[in-house]
């Protein structure tokens, strides 16, 4: 039913055009949400890189109904990364296929992330795929790795999620392909028959790809607010003499701010996930519909965070 009712909220456009022209909502979305313009966002990543914080940039937004919509999406990501190197912040980016058009033509979908990975590499710079629900999750991967990774190797990569039963061989092929992975939990409702309903199942999942990104991957993205599984990684890490500088921690903006401080501070990498756009009410209400006890876990974290501080 809390599923349902976040839907619902999603999709209606007055509320949407009611909260995005409401004080304490827009407040409250700044601390996961870093502005709705491209200047915004940028500024947000120059105060992570203050206290020795990198980035990947999202622009928000995900199935698009045209191929214009696709097209003015691509156009957007390359004025963001030009932008990025013209500040010179210290931040890659990440964006999802079907903002792109992946739902529309392949073929389109690939020349639009073509031209953003052209610009990337011009820049030296990254560009992430984002996974989608597991609908996409073989289409995501098919086309990454016959269209895009062997044309550049080095400057793209993809996510994988421990919720997903398939991820441990998927990640055995990344390591084979030496493509750059991020390992996430996953915030997509999932069927059981493809995802693991039990937390314990998904941590424990999550900790074998890890340490199989620790020990044979390239420069893992080891994404999570877990501290057991932090820890876990971090003495993993020195068990075994596996060097900081062969991964990254990496966490949502706005999320246990004081986790990410403490890590950068005990000399590990921290990237943080910067979402920014117009489209920041419908990205919080889906997330949130995805697993509702995200609910619990923003509210919780905000928490702890605010009595840790005080």
């Amino acid at each position: 039913m809390l599923r349902s009712a976040f839907l619902y909220l999603s999709r209606q456009p007055q509320i949407f055009k009611f909260v995005r022209g409401n004080r304490l909502a827009r407040q409250f979305a700044r601390r996961f949400v870093a502005g709705e313009t491209a200047d915004e966002a940028i500024a947000a990543v120059a105060e992570l890189n203050k206290k020795g914080i990198t980035a990947s940039l999202d622009l928000l937004g995900e199935s698009v109904h045209t191929d214009a919509e696709a097209r003015a999406a691509g156009k957007a990501y390359v004025d963001l990364i030009e932008r990025i190197a013209k500040r010179g912040v210290n931040a890659n980016v990440s964006l999802k296929l079907t903002q792109m058009g992946f739902d529309l033509s392949e073929d389109l979908c690939v020349a639009i992330v073509q031209q953003i990975v052209d610009v990337a590499r011009a820049n030296g710079s990254f560009i992430r795929l984002d996974m989608e629900s597991s609908a996409y999750t073989q289409r995501t991967l098919d086309l990454f790795e016959r269209r895009l990774y062997p044309n550049y190797p080095a400057f793209v990569g993809i996510v994988l999620q421990s919720m997903m039963r398939r991820t441990a061989e998927d990640v055995e092929r990344a390591i084979k392909l030496k493509a750059r992975v991020r390992l996430c939990k996953g915030a997509y409702l999932e069927p059981a028959s493809v995802a693991f309903p039990d937390k314990a199942d998904v941590d424990a999942n999550y900790s074998t790809c890890m340490r199989a990104l620790l020990e044979r991957g390239n420069y893992g993205g080891i994404a999570t607010h877990d501290e057991k599984l932090i820890q876990e990684t971090a003495a993993f890490a020195k068990q075994h003499g596996i060097d900081s500088s062969r991964f990254e921690f990496q966490m949502l903006y706005g999320v246990r701010r004081d986790l990410q401080e403490q890590l950068v501070k005990d000399g590990w990498r921290v990237r943080v996930y910067v979402p920014f756009g117009t489209q920041w009410y419908p990205y919080l209400m889906r997330r949130l519909a995805e697993r509702p006890a995200n609910v619990a876990f923003i509210t919780g974290n905000v928490l702890r965070e605010m009595f840790r501080r005080k």
